[in-house]
């Protein structure tokens, strides 16, 4: 993720822009402007451009960048007024370096025309949705393993959670829905909620790159939505602990099967009995992984065959585009929202005058407002020829090493 740069030093790097004249470039339309910053930053700023900007208006809102000693930094601005080639606008509140993208944005050309189509089968299922989730590859745990023979792959888990845990239940959200609490907080968050020990607490922090468990915090925020009084909070999460202490539970864990961005079910295992150790997180991790296999042995044996949809290609609305990524939105009333989520993969058909352009794309990041979730992708197998031609096409000139240095963030 890009870095927002603290108040010093973004106080530092606006003085620096008028005090050198460092270069700032804006680009729309596929064409390139250079802007001056005009007066000394204070509560406005005041930038001039090289030539008049065509369309340029009040409330109009600019991504501009600059190069400060090899270190790309952008920055956005809402124009407040326009007079030939001097633009003044409310100072920004936060610039930003670091940059997680390889070229800058531009905004949408206007014969730019963008189609999408979810890579893989896609399933309508009554089971609870998440928000996130993360895929990736079975890779080595289908060695050895027929898809089709979900009895052997149950026996073969059983087998292995025989020698950490006193017992093991798996549960699918076919007939049953989510009653308890760790049934509740599983299916909504697609987390697992792990206790290490009951005479401790839920973990403070979570170790996983992409977050998998339910941490203590989380805990908080889910007894708060269910109407716990916060004054309490801390008595209701030492009772729930308690409990499972007083019946008898040393260690204790819950993992949730996943599905796209369905929780099918769970794992729950559990220590009750002296002589073993106290879940640690490689056991998690190989139940996490186990759960993987479950979830694709189910699709291999039709399990889901009957929430099968038909694959058909949209469109959303394309707010900004680059030589690397896009960022699109759309409408939260759409059952298709609720499955474009961080790390799912869609297949790109970018028309253009004179070509078009398919690659592959990966959504990296995901927020919302009211009406609209908006999606930053980035592309991931586009030919290089097909890369040229839309580096050309966005900003209106040959593509160079020169260029990509200075128009492209790099990390």
């Amino acid at each position: 993720m890009s870095t927002p740069i603290k108040r010093i030093e973004k106080d530092f790097h606006l003085k620096v822009l008028y005090d050198e004249q460092i270069p700032i470039m804006y680009l729309n339309e596929r064409t390139q402007y250079v802007l001056y910053m005009d007066k000394p930053a204070k509560n406005s700023v005041v930038f001039r451009s090289d030539r008049p900007i065509a369309g340029l208006k009040p409330r109009k809102k600019l991504d501009l960048m600059f190069d400060y000693k090899g270190q790309v930094i952008i920055f956005s601005i809402e124009v407040s007024s326009v007079k030939d080639t001097e633009i003044t606008a409310d100072t920004p509140e936060y610039l930003f370096k670091n940059l997680d993208r390889s070229y800058s944005r531009v905004s949408t050309p206007a014969d730019l025309k963008v189609q999408f189509t979810f890579r893989g089968d896609r399933f309508q299922l009554n089971y609870p949705k998440v928000q996130e989730y993360e895929s990736g590859e079975i890779g080595d745990w289908m060695n050895n393993l027929d898809p089709k023979n979900l009895q052997g792959l149950i026996d073969q888990m059983s087998a292995w959670i025989r020698g950490y845990a006193s017992g093991y239940k798996m549960v699918i959200f076919k007939e049953t829905k989510p009653v308890n609490t760790e049934e509740r907080i599983v299916a909504e968050t697609g987390k697992s909620l792990y206790l290490p020990s009951t005479l401790a607490n839920f973990p403070q922090a979570d170790p996983y790159p992409k977050k998998r468990l339910v941490t203590e915090e989380m805990f908080r925020r889910y007894l708060e939505s269910t109407g716990v009084d916060p004054l309490y909070i801390d008595d209701a999460i030492n009772r729930f602990i308690k409990q499972k202490f007083d019946a008898g539970f040393f260690s204790d864990a819950w993992i949730p099967i996943l599905f796209q961005e369905y929780v099918i079910g769970y794992i729950h295992i559990w220590i009750n009995k002296e002589g073993k150790l106290p879940f640690d997180y490689n056991v998690i991790e190989t139940l996490y992984q186990f759960s993987k296999v479950l979830a694709f042995s189910l699709k291999s044996n039709g399990y889901f065959n009957s929430g099968r949809i038909k694959n058909e290609p949209f469109e959303g609305k394309i707010v900004d585009v680059s030589a690397s990524g896009l960022l699109f939105a759309y409408s939260h009333a759409s059952s298709l929202s609720s499955a474009l989520l961080p790390d799912s993969e869609l297949a790109v058909r970018l028309a253009v005058p004179r070509r078009n352009i398919s690659a592959s794309a990966r959504i990296v990041r995901r927020y919302r407002d009211n009406t609209l979730g908006y999606f930053g992708c980035r592309f991931l197998d586009m030919a290089p020829e097909d890369m040229r031609f839309l580096f050309e096409y966005l900003y209106g000139k040959p593509f160079t090493d020169a260029d990509a240095t200075f128009v492209a963030g790099k990390v």
